[in-house]
């Protein structure tokens, strides 16, 4: 019992560090929750979080190794997802007046499921989410980890993603946030479009052969 614990303790540390660097789920979220659209960034949230935890399974599986093998549908995948980042990178650039109007998804009913969508398909059309599930399960998850352990892990990296993106979002979406989102709008638009837009073109060029 004392090595599961060891291991959840050790997988959830290297998991928290993971998430909460940068990277382009945080500028999805960032750029939703200070432009006004809470419920979109939250339903991007549940996405992500979604997403991750299909890869965690697919990794204790043994599935995620067959599917990084295929090294044809990798390189689909990665110039697809690298495709949509560039996608949401250019929106940011050609929506004018971003600080002074609100996206649709702020005042549509389904704006949380938008966010579901978008979360989603943003983590799964990222081939680096697979590699990183393999490498830190292989490392750190001894073959003779319990169901219980393994159970627990998943269900941690599930917290740990809705729970940092969910203060993200609050924290962004205060009113002295809002209130500099509104004077340096535009800019901060197109500062985090070109750094989509910049991950897309990484994540292009890094495919495989």
């Amino acid at each position: 019992m004392s090595n599961d614990l060891i291991t959840i303790a050790t997988v959830a540390v290297l998991y928290a560090a993971v998430v909460v660097s940068p990277g382009p789920n945080f500028t999805l979220i960032s750029r939703l929750a200070i432009s006004g659209a809470p419920r979109t960034a939250h339903g991007a949230t549940l996405g992500l979080a979604l997403a991750a935890t299909l890869y965690a399974v697919l990794s204790m599986t043994g599935l995620a190794v067959v599917l990084s093998h295929i090294g044809w549908l990798g390189s689909f995948v990665q110039v697809a997802g690298g495709l949509f980042l560039i996608y949401l990178g250019l929106q940011s650039w050609l929506r004018p007046n971003a600080s002074k109007s609100k996206s649709p998804t702020v005042l549509s009913d389904d704006a949380f499921e938008r966010g579901l969508r978008l979360g989603l398909l943003i983590n799964l059309s990222n081939p680096k989410a697979i590699t990183f599930f393999v490498s830190l399960y292989a490392v750190a998850i001894p073959s003779e980890t319990g169901l219980g352990a393994k159970s627990a892990i998943l269900f941690i990296g599930f917290g740990m993603e809705v729970l940092w993106y969910t203060i993200v979002v609050a924290i962004l979406s205060t009113g002295p946030a809002r209130a500099i989102y509104n004077r340096f709008g535009v800019w901060f638009e197109r500062t985090l479009g070109t750094i989509l837009v910049v991950f897309g073109i990484r994540m292009i060029m890094e495919r495989q052969p």
